[in-house]
């Protein structure tokens, strides 16, 4: 599920390795000495409302409504970062859905590597159950790991990975999440489940169970429909779906195939000469 599919290729290696340092972190000695410079994205990365400000964005690692339950590292602004392709070609499938009447709603985009260990430090902490009733509540925290829900890369951090969903406009607004407040399974039925102003799919976003592989059986009628309404819309834009997540896209051919960076998700991480800093 958050599993990494794609394997570095050898004649890339070198390549790659170095734009990873050029997206690490600073050192802690250096960040001490008052030279700390967050890296920046490349030039490729653009702002998704910059592209394609129809598409509605729902960031949900911004906040604490997520498998966590607090707001994930990197993570400085609630904004989709993308490769310049992967937006162009969502921006596409937005003019697609727009003429049906529906839009395309963004949960998660660029995820920086310092969020992927944020979700392994928590992953390793089996006392910290706060969200199991609503994102695992049929799987045991110790076989995260096992089962593929995380991992310690995420094609995510490459840049042309959505995490995404359709609603239906005009979308109403939804009521913002209470920390503590009860939670009800995400594969409940979507009356039930936290609302969101997107289609029924049959589960809720980050849903850590089987129902949520994109063709499971159990899932029939309209929910199937708005599945397949998503997934043949983006695979004409060139999208390849995650079958064991609905919600899960990856534009090809990727941008940055083989390299994963960690440059915060914020306004600032854009290269000075972006239009839009």
């Amino acid at each position: 599920m958050r599993r990494n599919r794609t394997a570095p290729r050898a004649h890339l290696a070198a390549a790659a390795a170095l734009l990873f340092l050029a997206a690490a972190p600073v050192p802690a000695a250096q960040a001490a000495s008052g030279h700390r410079h967050e890296p920046r994205a490349p030039e490729e990365f653009v702002a998704l409302h910059d592209v394609a400000p129809t598409i509605r964005q729902d960031i949900r690692y911004f906040t604490r409504h997520n498998f966590v339950g607090e707001r994930i590292d990197g993570y400085r602004r609630p904004m989709c970062l993308v490769t310049r392709d992967t937006g162009r070609a969502l921006a596409r499938a937005q003019r697609s859905l727009l003429r049906r009447g529906h839009t395309l709603k963004v949960y998660d985009c660029y995820r920086p590597q310092r969020a992927v260990d944020h979700f392994v430090r928590w992953a390793k902490d089996l006392d910290d159950q706060r969200m199991k009733r609503e994102f695992y509540p049929r799987v045991a925290k110790d076989r995260l790991f096992e089962d593929g829900y995380i991992a310690e890369k995420s094609g995510h951090s490459r840049g042309s990975t959505v995490d995404l969903t359709v609603a239906e406009l005009p979308a109403r607004p939804t009521r913002p999440y209470h920390p503590g407040e009860p939670l009800v399974p995400c594969y409940a039925p979507q009356e039930e489940r936290f609302p969101d102003n997107s289609v029924d799919t049959g589960t809720g976003f980050d849903c850590f169970d089987t129902l949520a592989h994109t063709d499971d059986p159990r899932v029939t009628g309209k929910q199937r429909a708005n599945r397949l309404l998503l997934k043949r819309t983006l695979e004409h834009e060139g999208f390849t779906n995650l079958p064991e997540e609905w919600w899960h896209f990856t534009h090809e051919p990727e941008t940055f195939p083989d390299t994963y960076f960690d440059f915060p998700v914020s306004r600032r991480s854009l290269t000075p000469h972006h239009p839009h800093r």
